[in-house]
């Protein structure tokens, strides 16, 4: 069990007074230990209400963003996501730039063995836009390219 000065550091999670930010702001993303470093595994985290604005138009674009990814030292703080994730709400920005702009605020906050970001855009103008984008240490970069080809050949048939 995590002690409590382990989560002290913690400010989204168990706050009443929730701020939600309406403009892009990766300062709101927390993270934690993880407790369990000596070995790998996944953590999805499927968002199903991601929204964002055409940089062009202001049009809404409403996506379901899924991030997986293997923690090392730390893990992002789910309450800390759902707020970085409303933040795109304003942001104008494509689709591809979203994404990589995720797995970017990611990476940096926790360094991870793995990580992708895949987003699964609703169709505008008759078209949806399905960005993958991902990252791995040198350990892991076989499962980066193996990844990546993998979505390649999913997305071709």
């Amino acid at each position: 069990m995590r002690t409590k000065s382990e989560l002290d550091h913690l400010h989204s999670l168990g706050n009443k007074q929730t701020d939600y930010l309406s403009d892009y702001s990766p300062s709101v993303l927390e993270a934690f230990e993880n407790q369990h470093a000596d070995h790998d595994y996944l953590v999805s985290l499927d968002c199903p209400e991601f929204t964002s604005l055409c940089p062009k138009t202001g049009q809404p674009d409403f996506a379901r963003i899924v991030i997986n990814y293997i923690p090392d030292k730390l893990m992002v703080e789910s309450k800390s996501l759902k707020l970085y994730l409303f933040s795109f709400r304003n942001h104008g920005d494509f689709h591809e730039d979203c994404v990589n702009i995720i797995l970017r605020d990611l990476v940096q906050l926790m360094q991870p063995r793995y990580i992708e970001v895949i987003g699964l855009f609703v169709a505008r103008g008759g078209i949806s836009i399905h960005p993958f984008v991902n990252y791995a240490d040198n350990a892991h970069q076989s499962l980066l390219h193996s990844r990546m080809m993998a979505q390649m050949n999913s997305t071709i048939q």
